[in-house]
């Protein structure tokens, strides 16, 4: 049971270092990465967002345009968001808004049955004038790649 071990305990132990790593997977890496890159860049130049939008999204931006213009400004209709000559009063417009005096807020959802014919384009927006509620169509006209409220 107790018996004394006798041998090669008392020698040295050798220990390898000689393991040799690579640099490789770090540099393939680093290669992957700056393709990936390089990728997003292109496809950011070659496709940008903004030919992502619908006509339908540059009819309610326009809509929203004029309803913010209208909120900041005094003058009906609110410069650089209506064609010119427009008349909000003649439109009926003014009165559907609530008057020139009224405060109006659009429903970002609130878009629908977008159409467009040429450079003219119609959409059903949901407006709030005061807490009511009420959907009615925008007539737009495409003037320089802007869409613009007009009269029908």
């Amino acid at each position: 049971m107790n018996e004394e071990q006798t041998g090669s305990d008392d020698g040295p132990i050798v220990v390898d270092q000689t393991d040799k790593r690579s640099i490789v997977p770090f540099v393939a890496a680093a290669v992957i990465a700056v393709i990936v890159l390089i990728g997003i860049v292109l496809g950011g130049v070659l496709s940008p967002a903004e030919k992502n939008v619908t006509v339908a999204d540059r009819l309610a931006a326009a809509v929203t345009n004029y309803i913010d213009a209208r909120s900041r400004s005094e003058l009906r209709p609110p410069p650089g968001v209506a064609c010119e000559g427009f008349d909000e009063v003649k439109s009926g417009l003014s009165e559907r808004l609530g008057g020139p005096d009224s405060e109006v807020t659009i429903d970002k959802k609130g878009f629908d049955k977008a159409t467009v014919n040429g450079s003219r384009g119609k959409i059903d927006a949901t407006v709030k004038v005061g807490d009511e509620p009420s959907t009615f169509t925008w007539n737009l006209t495409q003037v320089d790649d802007t869409w613009l409220v007009c009269t029908p």
